[in-house]
C-alpha cells in the first residue's frame, strides 16, 4: 500500500475523531488506531435479561408511564441505521459527541455504532437541539430503533 494513502488515512482519523480504521486492498491491509497505548475496552457479553428496555430514558423522568412519555418525546426522531453497539464518545473516557440540550447542525456526529468491528459515525439528519438520548453508552441497538430526539 502506498505511504501517501496511509498518510491520508491518518489525516482522516484525526479530522473525524474515529478511534480505529482498517483497510484491505487485495492481500495488503493496514490498521490505524488512536491511543494504541490505552487498553482496548471490550463490550461485555450480554445476558438475555440485559436486553430488557430501560424503565426511563434520558430526558424523561422515571415516574412517567409509557403513555405519558409519548407526548414528551415529540420532535424529530433519529433512528439507528444498523444493528450494533452505540457509543456516545469516540473513545472510552472521552467527552460525548453531544449532550442533552446541545444544539446540533445537520451533519454533526451524534454517536458511533459499532457493527462487525467497524465504527460508523451517525450524523444528525436535521439541525436543532438534542432533546433526548434514548440509548445508553455501550448498549445494543436494532435497525430502526430510535436513538435521539432532536427538537
Amino acid at each position: 500500500m502506498d505511504i501517501r494513502k496511509i498518510k491520508k488515512l491518518i489525516e482522516l482519523i484525526d479530522e473525524t475523531g474515529v478511534a480505529e480504521i482498517e483497510i484491505k486492498e487485495g492481500e495488503e491491509s493496514v490498521r490505524i488506531s488512536r491511543n494504541s497505548n490505552n487498553p482496548v475496552a471490550m463490550a461485555p457479553m450480554m445476558m438475555p435479561q440485559q436486553f430488557a428496555m430501560p424503565q426511563a430514558v434520558h430526558g424523561v423522568p422515571d415516574s412517567e408511564s409509557k403513555a405519558d412519555a409519548a407526548p414528551e418525546l415529540s420532535g424529530y426522531v433519529v433512528k439507528a441505521p444498523m444493528v450494533g453497539t452505540m457509543y456516545t464518545s469516540p473513545s472510552p473516557g472521552s467527552k460525548a459527541f453531544v449532550d442533552i440540550g446541545q444544539s446540533v447542525e445537520e451533519g454533526d456526529t451524534l454517536c458511533i455504532i459499532e457493527a462487525m468491528k467497524m465504527m460508523n459515525q451517525i450524523e444528525a439528519d436535521k439541525s436543532g437541539k438534542v432533546k433526548a438520548r434514548l440509548v445508553e453508552n455501550g448498549q445494543p441497538v436494532e435497525f430502526g430503533q430510535p436513538i435521539f430526539i432532536i427538537e
